[in-house]
């Protein structure tokens, strides 16, 4: 790796548009980071219909994307949730369509070993401070051993693989195998008793050996009951459990720690010849070139690989703009589904305020108030057209012939009741009334002043 990487992309003056930048910085990240494991908790996991799977991983103080896209999603058999703890392997990149700094994962494990940790460290300190790992305590190994017992499992590789290294190195020794469970609860007490057993047996040396595993595959090996056991043991033990990176508290109790089944075997198996050692060694040598340099053949491969992409990546990163695409159109529909909700249920408003029984039930309260409203106002215009008709009562009867005929004039009324207004109007002889102002009188016209006569009131 350069030491300015950002010499290699070459930024000194140049003006980058967003996409390139972004582009330049996914390339970087891969480059630097191409694997990585990151342990967190998952939370805001999505799945769209694609298949791939979006998550974020987050700690106690920050949080980084993750993508991790179907051909790799589907080889995880436990389903995955907001809250489970995790830990992922992948590489640093940069989803250019949103510039957003992301982890491409290509695997996912559970992380659910760190109380067993804790037990381990509890328990290496314990037996620490009680003396069972000095090396004072620790026995050699024997340089010609005759007889060795193998503790394992009797089904499986590792005692195929001590039996061969046995074989080709040192077939003269004679072996015995003393089988037990290597895994699980049961493996406890079957270990110890299988410790005590081979210990009684007067072997030379003994091999406690198991194949790699998981933590809580090997867990048995880190119980005190088996710690204890191999520290009671007088034959010179090796402790061959797991592959080279594992490490039990059989380990550090045993008199010697081998990587592997069959470098324990190795131990105990010294080549017969010394030019078969000499070969071993050139072997050894060989190997060694030949993986050193396969490791820088291998980097720069990895390097090349890297600069080359794959078409494959280019999909998934098309595909998980897809995603993103998807995931916001299905947020703007409910959003806009939420809007019409929202709208719908203003009109539904609108409308019942506006319901024919609504605008009923107000007409029927407004004729109720005017019902009410009527009987007072009838009363108020009965009252104010009694008072006009005794002021037009009072006018009529001071303009009225009645009231005249009462200050003592008459009205005279022929037979029709027509009143008499002139004399020409009559003719001698003809019946009259004289309306008084109390009574009538009846009279007889003998003189209308027409013609000379003489007329005369008759009664």
């Amino acid at each position: 790796m350069m030491n300015d990487p950002f010499q290699r992309l070459g930024l000194e003056r140049e003006v980058l548009s967003v996409s390139q930048l972004n582009q330049r910085a996914r390339s970087l990240l891969e480059d630097v980071f191409p694997q990585v494991w990151v342990e967190g908790e998952i939370s805001n996991l999505a799945r769209p219909s694609s298949g791939h799977v979006y998550f974020t991983l987050k700690d106690s103080q920050a949080q980084v994307r993750c993508a991790f896209f179907r051909q790799h999603a589907s080889r995880v058999r436990q389903a995955l949730r907001d809250g489970l703890a995790v830990k992922v392997r992948g590489k640093v990149s940069v989803f250019e369509g949103r510039g957003d700094y992301q982890l491409i994962v290509d695997s996912l494990e559970p992380a659910g070993d760190g109380a067993l940790r804790l037990a381990f460290e509890a328990l290496k300190e314990k037996l620490a401070a009680e003396g069972l790992f000095s090396a004072e305590r620790k026995q050699p190994l024997p340089s010609r051993p005759q007889r060795v017992g193998l503790i394992t499992s009797p089904s499986g590789a590792v005692i195929r693989d001590m039996i061969h290294v046995f074989a080709r190195r040192a077939p003269g020794i004679e072996l015995t195998l003393i089988p037990t469970a290597v895994q699980g609860c049961e493996a406890i007490g079957q270990i110890v008793r299988a410790l005590q057993l081979a210990d009684s047996q007067g072997f030379d040396a003994l091999i406690l050996a198991r194949g790699g595993g998981s933590l809580e595959d090997l867990w048995c090996f880190n119980e005190e009951p088996v710690a204890r056991a191999i520290a009671a043991c007088q034959t010179p033990i090796i402790s061959a459990v797991g592959h080279e990176t594992d490490v039990t508290i059989a380990d550090f109790v045993a008199d010697v720690r081998a990587p592997t089944p069959s470098a324990g075997a190795e131990l105990l198996a010294p080549d017969q010849r010394e030019a078969q050692q000499r070969l071993d060694q050139l072997r050894r040598q060989l190997w060694l070139q030949i993986n050193q340099r396969l490791q820088r053949e291998q980097l720069r491969l990895t390097s090349l690989s890297q600069r080359l992409r794959h078409p494959r990546e280019q999909l998934q990163r098309q595909g998980q703009r897809l995603d993103d695409l998807e995931l916001r159109l299905q947020r703007a529909i409910q959003q806009q589904l939420q809007r019409s909700q929202q709208q719908f249920e203003r009109q539904q408003l609108r409308l019942q305020a506006q319901h024919p029984a609504r605008q009923l039930q107000a007409l029927q309260e407004r004729l109720q108030h005017l019902s009410q409203r009527l009987p007072s106002a009838i009363e108020r215009r009965l009252h104010k057209h009694a008072e006009r008709l005794h002021v037009l009562a009072a006018t009529l009867q001071a303009v009225s012939p009645l009231a005249t005929l009462g200050r003592g004039y008459s009205i005279l009324l022929d037979s029709q009741g027509r009143a008499i207004q002139r004399a020409s109007q009559t003719e001698p002889g003809q019946r009259l009334s004289a309306r008084l102002g109390q009574g009538e009188l009846s009279l007889r016209v003998e003189d209308n002043g027409i013609s000379p006569s003489t007329a005369s009131l008759l009664d």
